[in-house]
């Protein structure tokens, strides 16, 4: 073989090994977007945890058309039923056919957030667990306020009947439980992190 011959065909290998670097490159990017796509797709429960007037609908509504997911908040349904908010008892079970419901929306392979406060972590690991057992991602969105900032929403919304009390709420933050640090890391990292409450008009 001659030199020019031996150059020519060192070119060529050249390249083909080009090529099929590119080539490679192409697949594996492929594989990047189709492993993202995929994890958009898991099943997701998104818990919003916080007290009366932390901003956990304005949060839950903007997630809920930022990831076409269905939101499960009780007070609505409440409302909707001409319910006393402050019956416990109807409030527990609206919350449990709320669950079921929930759990059958994650099995489909769809994004549900519950918006129930979750003020213990005992009701946090019970979501938690369920979910993953059924293959879900789980995020947990921690809102909170000054205790007089919750008061003045509260106030503003109107919600309840009778209004809740300013001793109410500081009893309820007493007994509300923050989700630690340790808590924090079981769960996964939010699809949605970008929202700035700020810019939303609360609810």
């Amino acid at each position: 073989m001659s030199g020019v011959e031996g150059a020519e065909r060192e070119d060529h290998d050249e390249r083909e090994a080009a090529i099929v670097r590119e080539d490679a490159e192409i697949e594996l990017r492929k594989l990047r977007y189709a492993f993202m796509a995929e994890s958009s797709r898991r099943a997701r429960l998104i818990i919003l945890c916080g007290l009366p007037g932390s901003g956990k609908t304005t949060l839950g509504k903007a997630l809920e058309v930022r990831l076409q997911a269905v939101r499960f908040a009780p007070d609505e349904w409440m409302n909707a039923l001409s319910l006393d908010l402050y019956d416990e008892p109807r409030r527990a079970k609206i919350e449990e056919l709320q669950w079921e419901l929930g759990q059958q929306l994650l099995q489909l392979g769809l994004t549900v957030i519950i918006e129930w406060g979750t003020w213990g972590r005992s009701e946090r690991d019970r979501l938690r667990l369920g979910a993953r057992a059924l293959g879900a991602a789980v995020e947990l969105h921690y809102l909170s306020a000054p205790l007089e900032v919750l008061f003045e929403r509260v106030q503003r919304r109107g919600m309840e009947n009778p209004p809740i009390a300013r001793d109410a709420l500081f009893h309820w933050s007493k007994v509300f439980q923050a989700p630690t640090a340790e808590e924090k890391a079981e769960f996964d990292e939010p699809l949605a992190s970008d929202i700035d409450l700020d810019l939303i008009p609360y609810e």
